[in-house]
């Protein structure tokens, strides 16, 4: 399965490259950025998105992430009260807070809420304690998680995002982050759109401007420095041919406020207009049933073990024609979700992607005579 994740991603970056050539990307005012569809997985523009990068708050999302693991696997509850320490309500008192109080346990969900729409960065070390037991031990989880994620460029020093030389992403990896969020956890997700909240009889509105703008926007994160300048991660839904269909896009190091949301909804727009997202094979379908040798039966279901989409730009999808290229002769013993060949969707004569094709069953050996018969037939064919 390693191996075809690692198939798939190579896929994305020529996919990418074959919509750079048809579809060419706005400019967009940031130091690096990225769209992705969410839906296909796929990279649809980018500039620089390796290029490291100060997170800022968008850290955050690593913390949420983290939380609602715990949450799932029973060591919290969102009703759960957790003491404040005087490390999390010291927290450099200059950037945003919810203004929890050390005299007043807080609930979970309270702090889930000034994590994520009130940015709050005593809230992330109070759920980074009431996780780990500390923020150094949090810190460790986090890395962790990154690694497991496959965020190769990511590195976290803190829950907050505030600035550390040993606190750095990309855009790239942050889109990855926030893909698997939204995926893993939507329910949590949904606390991204709530426009205000209030604690501590204090009222503060989300940081994301595009919730007020764009009725498709639900989430996600902003984040802001002096060093990092103004950076925002955005999440849409709208309509498309199979059902609603995705886009995250990342904007990282912008000038203002104001043209983080402006360059964000600028690449959403692009996304949404320029591209249609097609479904060109269910999970576990039979994309086709070669031919087995020396096996315990004679043929092999092979296809994806996911619904697999592809982003393509718009009037390409009705054109796309599958292309199948097996490793034959396929013979058994044959493992389950092997790579068995490759599908190559075409378009006007062009590969627009490849995708590595799995065995969707196990074929064990044949007998010793069932192996020797298939000898015979292969030397004869």
């Amino acid at each position: 399965m390693k191996k075809f994740l690692a198939a798939v991603a190579a896929t994305l970056f020529t996919l990418t490259s074959a919509i750079a050539q048809i579809v060419p990307a706005p400019t967009v005012a940031a130091r690096s950025w990225i769209l992705v569809d969410a839906t296909s997985n796929q990279i649809l523009g980018s500039q620089d998105p390796t290029m490291r990068v100060e997170p800022a708050s968008l850290t955050k999302i690593m913390t949420a992430y983290l939380t609602f693991a715990a949450i799932k696997d029973k060591k919290l509850d969102l009703n759960q009260l957790v003491n404040v320490s005087v490390r999390a309500w010291k927290v450099d008192p200059s950037s945003s807070k919810m203004f929890i109080d050390p005299a007043t346990p807080v609930k979970i969900n309270d702090l889930l809420f000034g994590l994520m729409v009130q940015s709050g960065n005593d809230a992330a070390v109070a759920l980074a304690e009431a996780v780990a037991g500390s923020e150094e031990t949090f810190v460790v989880l986090m890395n962790r998680e990154a690694e497991r994620m496959g965020l190769k460029a990511t590195h976290f020093a803190n829950p907050h995002g505030l600035p550390s030389n040993d606190n750095y992403s990309t855009a790239q990896d942050l889109s990855t982050l926030a893909a698997r969020f939204i995926a893993d956890y939507p329910e949590g997700y949904k606390i991204y759109s709530t426009k205000q909240y209030t604690y501590n009889k204090i009222t503060q509105p989300n940081r994301n401007r595009l919730l007020w703008l764009d009725p498709s926007v639900d989430g996600m994160k902003t984040g802001h420095t002096s060093s990092a300048g103004y950076s925002m991660i955005t999440s849409a839904k709208r309509p498309n041919g199979v059902g609603e269909r995705r886009l995250i896009s990342v904007v990282l190091g912008t000038t203002s406020d104001q043209i983080r949301a402006q360059e964000s909804q600028k690449l959403l727009n692009w996304g949404f207009q320029n591209f249609d997202t097609v479904k060109l094979y269910s999970k576990g379908q039979a994309v086709a049933t070669p031919e087995v040798w020396k096996g315990s039966q004679n043929q092999i279901k092979i296809g994806f073990t996911r619904d697999m989409y592809v982003t393509v730009p718009k009037g390409v999808g009705e054109k796309l024609k599958p292309v199948l290229e097996r490793n034959d002769p396929l013979i058994a013993p044959i493992v389950q979700n092997s790579v068995i060949g490759k599908l190559k969707m075409v378009a006007d004569g062009k590969v627009v992607v490849e995708l590595p094709v799995l065995a969707l069953e196990q074929v064990n050996q044949a007998s010793i005579f069932g192996r020797a018969w298939d000898s015979v037939r292969m030397m004869l064919k």
